[in-house]
């Protein structure tokens, strides 16, 4: 079970994860965030995509792949995407002791050289979040495509993207095996989507977190949210 779109409640509760990004209803930007590799059977072809639209994303990478795959995320870096943490052999924060999970995410922070984190299952207890935040931009996302469900059809997947992204929206896609299918049918069509709309496609930096943050207003709510 999972929600598709973040509540809004959820992100004003935890305000010190970044949920969106900035972004100008005028010139609006989207952040597309790819989980989970990198891998020789998808990313490549993922970085192709990108490029025909002249889009950067930013990749939530494991460490062990990376160690598997240094040539990948050196070719990631070198087409303009930003790389970030996701634990360096994917742990579920809720079921790891507190000091293995800490270890983990230090051995990945050595493979990948970033300060972006993203809890592998969006799953993390308020103990690591308090320590980890301390160290690095914990990033969630506005909206999940729902790719990895092999339950969910590539149109399932183009339907949770178009009908939740907005404005400044973070969206999760994974580079993975298990997503394979549903991406290769998804992502060209989300891409072509949003360009048709006149969107930019950025990657997420320390930053652009920052900006974020000086956007919000007193009550802890962003200014620039998603439709």
């Amino acid at each position: 079970m999972y929600l598709v779109k973040t509540p809004r409640l959820v992100q004003r509760l935890l305000p010190n994860f970044h949920w969106i990004g900035p972004s100008d209803d005028s010139d609006p930007t989207i952040y597309l965030t790819f989980d989970d590799g990198p891998i020789p059977q998808i990313t490549p072809w993922i970085i192709e995509q990108l490029a025909a639209f002249d889009a950067k994303a930013t990749f939530f990478c494991v460490g062990n792949n990376v160690r598997r795959y240094p040539e990948l995320i050196k070719a990631t870096l070198a087409a303009g995407h930003t790389v970030g943490n996701h634990t360096m052999h994917h742990l579920d924060g809720w079921e790891s002791d507190n000091m293995p999970y800490f270890h983990d995410v230090r051995h990945c922070a050595l493979q990948v050289k970033s300060s972006l984190f993203r809890p592998p299952y969006g799953r993390i207890k308020p103990s690591q979040a308090q320590f980890l935040q301390r160290h690095y931009e914990v990033v969630m996302w506005d909206v999940l495509s729902g790719d990895f469900d092999p339950e969910m059809t590539a149109e399932d997947c183009y339907g949770n993207v178009v009908k939740n992204a907005g404005p400044g929206s973070i969206v999760v896609f994974h580079d993975s095996l298990k997503a394979e299918r549903n991406v290769r049918e998804t992502l060209p069509r989300v891409l072509a989507h949003y360009a048709a709309l006149g969107y930019s496609f950025a990657a997420l930096t320390p930053e652009l977190l920052a900006q974020n943050e000086s956007a919000q207003d007193t009550t802890g709510t962003q200014l620039r949210t998603a439709n």
